[in-house]
């Protein structure tokens, strides 16, 4: 049983349907990969997995325990951290402030885990008493990850982590995806730059119209003909 089973996902808003089937799996520790052409579900998915999206049909399990019906708050309980894509950060508070606000649902002293974020992230330790909206792009989604982290999640999705940055950034975040991952925390992906992505990647999933197009290793998509010639540009 992987850590992360997300089966048969059938859902959307309204009465249409995104997600027709789409299955999502990611093992401890592992780094897996949405990718596809726009509106193919992508980000719909996560915030199935999350919870934010009723589910039709399928269901979704944490570490073995079925959390299909759990509000996200009670899977970040159960250890699920998200980062969406925009207004992923308090502009008007602190960076410092920010990663308290990750520890919310914390009784314990969470000043370790903070050192661990300012180790992952030196920037942050650096610009910890200025405002989040003062921050360049790249520097919000480190605090975005680094709040996240803050809850300790077993499970870390990243909705389009990379979108709007340079690739000299686009390349130290993935850095950092990569040691948060070497710490023993899954990550759940969804990228627009699928070719660096896969390249990480340890499961890339290509997602066509809410179903599953083709399903393996980042380096076996990677070298996949088609998907080169359908979705990485040749």
């Amino acid at each position: 049983m992987s850590f992360l089973e997300a089966e048969n996902m059938t859902g959307g808003y309204g009465a249409a349907d995104i997600l027709h089937g789409c299955t999502l799996k990611v093992e401890k520790g592992q780094i897996a990969v949405i990718v596809g052409p726009n509106g193919a579900g992508k980000s719909t998915a996560m915030k199935a997995v999350f919870g934010m999206l009723k589910l039709r049909g399928g269901h979704v399990k944490l570490d073995g325990e079925d959390i299909t019906t759990l509000s996200p708050q009670e899977r970040v309980r159960r250890g699920m951290g998200f980062v969406p894509q925009v207004n992923n950060v308090f502009p008007t508070m602190s960076v410092e402030e920010n990663l308290e606000m990750g520890a919310f649902i914390r009784s314990d002293d969470f000043r370790g885990t903070m050192e661990q974020v300012y180790d992952l992230f030196p920037i942050l330790k650096e610009k910890r008493h200025q405002n989040a909206g003062e921050l360049s792009g790249g520097q919000r989604q480190q605090v975005a990850v680094g709040r996240a982290l803050m809850t300790q999640p077993k499970l870390l999705m990243l909705d389009e982590p990379t979108a709007g940055v340079s690739p000299i950034v686009m390349d130290e975040l993935f850095d950092r995806i990569i040691e948060v991952a070497r710490t023993g925390i899954s990550i759940l992906m969804v990228e627009q730059n699928a070719r660096q992505a896969l390249e990480i990647a340890d499961q890339g999933y290509v997602l066509v119209q809410g179903a599953n197009k083709y399903t393996d290793t980042g380096a076996a998509l990677m070298a996949d003909p088609e998907v080169r010639r359908t979705f990485l540009g040749g």
